[in-house]
């Protein structure tokens, strides 16, 4: 029997600390949950399935069923002599199961150290830190399809993955559960250390090829810590704007401007500008617009100073597009989900 409570506050369950109430909430915690719970989604007009909120602006009131998933577990699905293939339930917490995985000597994933959220959501937004993108360890998963009520393994083609997109995040909401995620971690292993500012840390200092993956995975989050701020004690969804790719026409005029523009070349002709620089670079690194600014040591994250709600996050995000738009010319797109 399924466990509804109705009018949760869903405050604490989203790192921007925006306050927000739910029609009703499930917690999700193994899959023999799933069949009933297709059977309630059916009953509601609108769902949605939130992980660890961390990548969500949530408005005040949302009128819908609300899955939350807590559901946990990790374990070894397959091994050969070339690799691991490493299971994670939807609920567990990324940076935990990242932590696990090093401890356990499963290694691939240390670049990913430190970023918030689920193991559920991370295939959502293909997320990716210091060189490292999910899709590149990605094996398959296993998602609850809720409109026809049934299991489906989905492979890389299957999930659509591109830069902090994929096939999930482009789904009406409600759609998909994601169950398990599955990754193929190679007994070869090398340190992926050709991010800039990461060889540098105290950690690697002289290691080189020789680092380990406890060096590796320290050093990932020493960097993370000195720039991004702890949720728990200021409220933020991490990154809030994608890094904007633009092709070689853009990327001239801009650096014929700009030359200290940070861009970094793409494939077929395309480059990805840092989108923190550029909104430095408007001026809104450490400015505020009411509660909410952009951070004082990296401008990519906005953050809650207190009080903040759904719409005064949306003000500041149209003010600092508006102004990277005039003073560049490059439209940027933010990353966290609106759920309204």
């Amino acid at each position: 029997m399924l466990s509804v409570s109705l009018d949760e506050n869903l405050a604490p369950f989203n790192t921007l600390g925006l306050p927000s109430r739910a029609a009703s909430l499930l917690r999700y915690t193994a899959a023999d949950q799933l069949p009933d719970l297709t059977e309630l989604a059916r009953q509601h007009e609108n769902l949605f399935v939130l992980g660890g909120g961390s990548n969500v602006v949530l408005a005040p009131v949302l009128k819908a069923l609300v899955v939350k998933v807590e559901s946990r577990g990790v374990r070894i699905l397959d091994e050969d002599g070339k690799g691991r293939v490493i299971e994670a339930q939807g609920g567990e917490v990324w940076h935990d199961f990242v932590s696990l995985c090093v401890d356990k000597g499963w290694n691939g994933l240390e670049n990913l150290a430190l970023i918030p959220g689920t193991v559920g959501a991370a295939p959502v937004q293909n997320i990716g830190a210091y060189g490292v993108e999910l899709d590149q360890r990605f094996h398959s998963l296993l998602a609850w399809d809720l409109a026809e009520g049934r299991m489906v393994e989905m492979g890389p083609g299957d999930c659509g993955f591109a830069y902090r997109d994929s096939v999930f995040k482009r789904s009406p909401p409600g759609r998909w559960l994601i169950a398990a995620v599955r990754f193929y971690l190679p007994h070869a292993w090398r340190p992926m250390l050709d991010y800039p500012g990461l060889a540098g840390q105290a950690e690697l200092a002289g290691a080189g090829a020789r680092a380990t993956p406890r060096q590796v995975f320290e050093a990932v989050c020493q960097v993370r810590r000195s720039k991004l701020p702890d949720p728990a004690v200021l409220g933020n969804a991490g990154s809030f704007f994608k890094n904007p790719v633009v092709g070689r026409d853009d990327y001239r005029r801009i650096k014929a401007a700009h030359p200290g523009a940070v861009a970094y070349a793409q494939g077929q002709g395309g480059y990805k500008l840092a989108a923190g620089w550029l909104v430095e670079h408007a001026g809104w690194k450490g400015r505020r617009l009411g509660p909410v600014g952009m951070h004082d040591r990296q401008a990519l994250v906005l953050v809650n100073h207190g009080g903040a709600t759904a719409q005064d996050v949306r003000r500041l995000a149209d003010a600092v597009k508006s102004d990277v738009a005039e003073r560049f010319g490059v439209l940027l797109e933010q990353e966290p989900v609106n759920v309204v």
